[in-house]
Formats: structure tokens, C-alpha cells, sequence
């Protein structure tokens, strides 16, 4: 099996706006990038769900794109989620993401009717062939309403050369072995879902896909570490402890809660874009809280030696 492109670490940053005008703040996304890269994330993927891409402009996913990757300007992997309900706008941004130097693009089959099978595979096929990127194919039954049972991605692969990594977003943690065992070790697996992300890691992900390193790096870097160093209990002491605070940002929704965290840690991003509303402030209280416990926890022992925290 070849190396993976990504491992690690992922980090999905938010898209900031600026309150006074609704428009994308590229000065503040610049920054946040910038913190990712610096605390250690093995890898910045920009414009997922969590950085709102649904709710932008073609002009404005252009432009935080280039801004994202200018950014990182190469010192570690870039995966730009280029979906849309279109297959000729997907395709577009492809082309727009390589042109900028991503490292790999993600597609999610994100959809209002129900897609056949063949329409699935000509959609992630033409998407495919408009770059020489390798892809990811991204399954969050959650948000799309379509659940790629691991039968049919690795069907998807064996027909589309660069499908070469698969995003599992369903919680089902016994897909990930599934993947790579019905693949035979040809497709790259990764976790979407934060609350599983040390049994995924178990079960052989090559990454966890996260955005909670916007607010607290340390935490899933030391989890990794964990896992890598083979230190099972201080992995499972990692997770328990990050446990509330990942099952809080996901259960809140990504970008509402991601916002009102960079708010109190006095990095702010502005506010989601409507539909989408600020969190609430009793919940965001509640994650002030649990940002202050992590924040200030000493990593649990023996004491965290790697990347430099953005918080605590």
C-alpha cells in the first residue's frame, strides 16, 4: 500500500465574516490558518462543512481557497472540499483547488434528489477526471441524506483510478476496517466523526478529519501522539477527558459552536452565516467551561512535550 497523501491530525477551519458586512474576513482566516499550521496540524482542510462552503458565493470560496493556501504556502497537506449540488460547479472548483496547489480535494455527494447508483458514479467519476488530484470521497449520510455503504466506495474506487481515500462520517466505527479490508489496503481511511476518533484510529484511519483544533490543538495532537507511541491508557485517558467538549461542538453544530469558542479565547471569526445563528448564551457559556477545564489541564501525564498550544 503507498503512503497516504494525509495522516494525522486534520484540522477543518472555519470561514470568518465580518459582522459589520456579512463578508468573508480573509484577514481573520488568514490568522486562523496560520494558528493551525503553527500548532502542529499535520494537515488544513478548508471549506467543508465546517467552513460553511454552502452558504458561499463562487467568488468567496475562490477567494478562501487561495487565501488557505497561500497560507499554509506548502509547509504541510491541504485537502479543499470542493462539493456542490451541481456536478459542473464541483468540477469547476477542482480545477480551482489545483490551480491553487491543494494537495487533495474532498467530494461529498451533497444532493436534493435522491441519486441513482449511476448517477453517483458518473458524478464522482467526472469530478475526479478534472484533475490529477487524488480524492476523497466523503460519506456524512448526516448531512447528505446519501450513506455510501463501504460495498459500494470501494465498487466507486476500483472504476475511478485517483478516488484514493475515504472520509466515514456515519460513526460506524466497523466500517473502517470494512474499507480497508474489502479495498485490500488500496483505499486510505479517515474519521469524521469526533466521538469515535480513537477507535477509528484503532481500526486502522489513517487520520481523524477534526475541526476541534481551532480550539484546542493540543488535545487531538495528543491523542495521536498516543495512539502512535502505543500508549493505550494514556489514549484512552485523552479521549475521555476531550470527550464532552468534542460531543459539545459537534451536538451544537460546527460552525455556531467553533465561532463562539474562537469568541471567548478572543479570536474571533465572526458570526455564522443565516440561516445559521450564534450560539446561544447559556450554551455558550457551557462551552467556556469546558474551553477553561481543557485549557488548563496539564495533558494528563506524563506532561505533553509537541506542538505549541493555541489555547491553555
Amino acid at each position: 500500500m503507498s503512503t497516504p497523501p494525509l495522516a494525522g491530525i486534520i484540522s477543518y477551519p472555519v470561514t470568518p465574516f465580518a459582522p459589520a458586512t456579512g463578508g468573508v474576513d480573509l484577514v481573520a482566516l488568514r490568522r486562523l490558518v496560520g494558528d493551525l499550521v503553527a500548532a502542529g496540524s499535520h494537515a488544513v482542510a478548508p471549506l467543508g462543512s465546517t467552513g460553511e462552503s454552502a452558504y458561499l458565493r463562487e467568488t468567496e470560496w475562490d477567494a478562501v481557497c487561495e487565501t488557505t493556501l497561500q497560507t499554509v504556502a506548502g509547509r504541510v497537506p491541504t485537502l479543499v472540499g470542493v462539493s456542490h449540488w451541481s456536478t459542473e460547479t464541483t468540477v469547476r472548483r477542482a480545477r480551482v483547488a489545483a490551480r491553487h496547489g491543494a494537495t487533495a480535494i474532498m467530494v461529498l455527494a451533497q444532493t436534493y434528489w435522491k441519486l441513482t447508483e449511476a448517477e453517483l458514479e458518473r458524478h464522482f467519476a467526472t469530478v475526479a477526471a478534472a484533475t490529477d488530484l487524488p480524492v476523497m470521497l466523503y460519506n456524512n449520510p448526516g448531512t447528505s441524506g446519501i450513506d455510501l455503504l463501504p460495498e459500494t466506495v470501494v465498487a466507486l474506487a476500483r472504476k475511478i483510478p485517483n478516488l484514493t481515500m475515504v472520509k466515514e462520517s456515519s460513526g460506524d466505527v466497523t466500517r473502517f476496517r470494512a474499507l480497508r479490508e474489502l479495498s485490500e489496503g488500496t483505499l486510505s481511511v479517515y474519521n469524521g466523526s469526533n466521538p469515535v476518533a480513537l477507535e477509528a484510529f484503532r481500526a486502522g484511519a489513517a487520520g481523524w478529519c477534526t475541526a476541534a483544533p481551532c480550539l484546542l490543538p493540543r488535545w487531538p495532537l495528543a491523542l495521536y501522539a498516543a495512539v502512535r507511541e502505543g500508549t493505550a491508557e494514556r489514549a484512552d485517558a485523552l479521549l475521555a477527558a476531550q470527550l464532552p467538549f468534542l460531543r459539545f461542538i459537534v451536538g451544537h453544530g460546527l460552525p455556531r459552536a467553533v465561532k463562539a469558542g474562537l469568541e471567548l479565547l478572543g479570536r474571533p471569526a465572526g458570526p455564522p452565516r443565516p440561516p445559521l445563528l450564534p450560539l446561544p448564551a447559556e450554551e455558550t457559556a457551557r462551552l467556556g467551561e469546558l474551553l477553561d477545564g481543557l485549557g488548563s489541564h496539564p495533558l494528563l501525564d506524563p506532561p505533553e512535550t509537541g506542538a505549541a498550544a493555541l489555547a491553555g
